[in-house]
């Protein structure tokens, strides 16, 4: 059974020193406005801001004074950065020991008994299907985590996981400019094995770009607007929710307003034809 998570998910990868640097009291501000606004989930990886910023949320969730039993963290292990690390070389570790390692230093940087959900963050070529099921196993367990998934994994990769353990989270690339998984059976496999599709970058690069892919679907964006009278970034997050796979688009903003206006998205049924437009103009043709 997959653990509950929001239908939008706060992503913290920016929080910190790789960009926003938000202070202690603006990130427990921020915590604290996400879950007024049903944004419950928070999505994190030991990696963030050089493996300082699950640290950094941590003092800020405390000093936040919201209930860990109404909110769901998210972590995920395996990148051996050289920043932050004294690693001679970018690499992956599934050894049972290292995930192990790293799912309690993830803990007591956050400040929490438990993850609520732990993803594999990049596959490896070395990664040993029997050792991760082993060091899985052990922290459901253990109480360490509750539920277990992926993150950047193609279906092949995660069935051979899928042999060994439950996976019930896979977190992705996807949005209106980056489709692939719709097409080469991804998301296909997910649905076909209850496996919930997480998304990171869902805006894409419609507003940081300017090609002609972006051009076309900021001019149907602008129809799509005076329509449905919600926001550009609003309109994008529907789109990747009326997907049949049950996607959660993982949010970046620290902006409040923007926060706030999150669950719109959730609430707004794009209608197929709108749908259709949007990746219409993304490919730049009809589609077949």
């Amino acid at each position: 059974m997959q653990t509950k998570l929001s239908p939008i998910i706060a992503g913290t990868m920016n929080w910190g020193i790789w960009d926003k640097k938000l202070n202690t009291i603006e990130m427990a501000h921020i915590i604290k406005v996400c879950a007024e606004n049903k944004i419950t989930t928070f999505d994190h990886a030991d990696i963030y801001g050089n493996y300082t910023t699950e640290a950094d949320f941590g003092k800020a969730f405390k000093q936040s004074l919201v209930d860990r039993n109404t909110i769901q963290l998210v972590s995920k292990c395996g990148i051996q950065h050289v920043n932050g690390r004294a690693n001679k070389i970018k690499h992956y570790d599934y050894s049972k020991a290292y995930i192990i390692w790293s799912v309690e230093n993830s803990l007591k940087n956050l400040q929490t008994d438990y993850l609520d959900v732990l993803l594999l963050h990049r596959p490896s070529p070395l990664m040993v299907a029997d050792e991760i099921a082993e060091a899985v196993a052990q922290l459901k367990k253990e109480g360490k985590i509750i539920d277990f998934g992926v993150s950047n994994f193609t279906s092949l990769q995660t069935e051979l996981l899928r042999q060994k353990t439950e996976i019930n989270y896979n977190q992705i690339q996807f949005s209106a400019t980056h489709f692939e998984a719709m097409l080469d059976g991804s998301l296909d496999y997910m649905q076909l094995h209850n496996i919930r599709p997480m998304s990171w970058n869902p805006l894409g690069t419609v507003f940081r770009e300017d090609i002609e892919q972006t051009r076309r679907l900021k001019k149907v964006l602008v129809q799509l607007v005076e329509k449905y009278h919600l926001g550009s970034d609003t309109i994008l997050l529907a789109w990747i929710l009326k997907h049949p796979a049950g996607i959660i688009p993982v949010a970046g903003t620290v902006n409040i307003a923007r926060i706030q206006a999150l669950m719109k998205a959730v609430e707004l049924d794009l209608e197929q034809e709108d749908w259709f437009a949007i990746w219409t103009e993304s490919m730049g043709n009809k589609v077949p």
